[in-house]
């Protein structure tokens, strides 16, 4: 077996199969498998990564408790930023390993290639860290639910309230890859229709990137007033570290179009303060959200989920909600019927509040733009952004009418 396979982590779910055995079980209730694809080693791990694996056993664990008798496990693996390993962790995990549904999986590229390995299958996808739209628009599946965040929101809700503000001449450098260029290609065409222009932009090799240097001139010297980042993680901090080490933010404005708290974090505000950026989740939103948070901490300490994480979380709980109301026989059966049933179920967590999914498979939930707080302002290590507007669920996602999904019926 080849060496990527082998690292699937058996198990490491471990808290929530410890939960199940705890529980009697009936003897008609199959096992729910939920695999975690993730990044555990590379420029995604602080965004995705462990984080994402623990609040999937969290949810499997407040799923059991509120379903006497649902009894379900929890892997991971590192799909190592790369489809084809992606794709065949896939396949091996529904062809041999019983896995139902997927998620997490941050890297575009590979959520495309999962994306069509469980349609093929008939099982779930439940696409918390892929950014591409084309999850629910030209590449959409009944097999999947593309929850906490896409490039449209992303460039609507950061790259729009920029040119709102007359930021208007816009230089990007992305991560050469779907992510990157999709989120390019959507902030673009809202840009310009908002009389803004893009006047450069440069694709950088990825992964393995960490000098960001001669990109940076390139954004110097072209008279853009924003720099649009269309990257994430490791690369967004690198980058915007060696931004400021140019004196770059002296002449330009920096767009972090994906950027998480756990990035902020990471930065530092001497660093970070004075960024806009846009999540869906943040941990210190309100009652239902610091509650969340706190039930993390018990799980690990001194940590403070991000959107993606804690998308992983709202996303399992909604499919595990769905599976125990259809009964797990029945809801193994078939991914889109499963699917089918979770849209036509409201969705309600401590992470994300209520909302629902469309029938292209998109999650609704509002979205924030927020500005991290300089180092005076905040009262903790994790007190980093203060709110500077909420965007309704049905503003901040795509029009249904404008993604080309053929799931959509006039």
């Amino acid at each position: 077996m080849s060496a990527h396979l082998t690292r699937r982590a058996a198990l490491v779910g471990t808290a929530a199969a410890a939960l199940a055995a705890a529980r009697p079980a009936r003897a008609d209730s199959p096992v729910l498998r939920l695999g975690v694809l993730t990044d555990l080693s590379g420029p995604y791990a602080e965004t995705g990564g462990k984080g994402s694996v623990i609040c999937a056993e969290q949810a499997a664990a407040e799923a059991m408790a509120a379903s006497p008798g649902l009894r379900v496990e929890v892997i991971a693996a590192d799909h190592q930023n790369k489809p084809d390993v992606g794709a065949a962790i896939a396949r091996q995990w529904f062809d041999r390993d019983g896995v139902d549904a997927i998620l997490d999986v941050p890297n575009s590229g590979v959520g495309l290639a999962v994306a069509s390995v469980a349609t093929e299958k008939d099982k779930v996808f439940l696409i918390t860290g892929s950014a591409t739209a084309d999850l629910t628009g030209s590449k959409c599946s009944p097999n999947l639910v593309h929850w906490t965040f896409d490039t449209y929101m992303l460039a609507r809700v950061t790259g729009g309230s920029l040119v709102e503000q007359g930021l208007t001449k816009w230089f990007f450098l992305v991560a050469d890859y779907a992510f990157g260029h999709v989120l390019e290609r959507d902030a673009t065409k809202l840009i310009q229709a908002a009389h803004g222009s893009v006047v450069g932009s440069v694709a950088y090799p990825f992964p393995g990137t960490a000098d960001f240097s001669s990109y940076l001139v390139q954004a110097q010297s072209s008279g853009a007033q924003v720099l649009g980042l269309g990257n994430a993680g490791h690369d967004t901090i690198n980058a915007i570290k060696q931004a400021h080490e140019f004196g770059l933010t002296q002449s330009m404005t920096i767009a972090a179009m994906l950027m998480f708290v756990t990035d902020v974090h990471a930065l530092g505000l001497p660093t970070a303060q004075g960024l806009v950026l846009s999540e869906t989740f943040y941990w210190d939103l309100n009652d239902r959200t610091r509650a969340f948070a706190n039930r993390m901490l018990k799980r690990r300490a001194d940590w403070r989920p991000n959107m993606e994480q804690a998308g992983s979380y709202g996303g399992a709980l909604h499919y595990l909600k769905t599976a125990a109301a259809m009964g797990p026989a029945e809801a193994k059966k078939s991914g889109a019927a499963t699917v089918a049933r979770m849209k036509a179920m409201p969705t309600d967590d401590d992470a994300f509040g209520p909302g629902r999914i469309r029938e292209d498979g998109r999650a609704l939930h509002p979205a924030y733009l927020f500005r991290v707080k300089k180092p005076a302002d905040s009262h903790g290590p994790w007190d980093l952004y203060e709110t500077v507007a909420t965007i309704p669920a049905e503003q901040a996602f795509r029009p249904l009418s404008e993604g080309g999904c053929r799931l959509v019926h006039a």
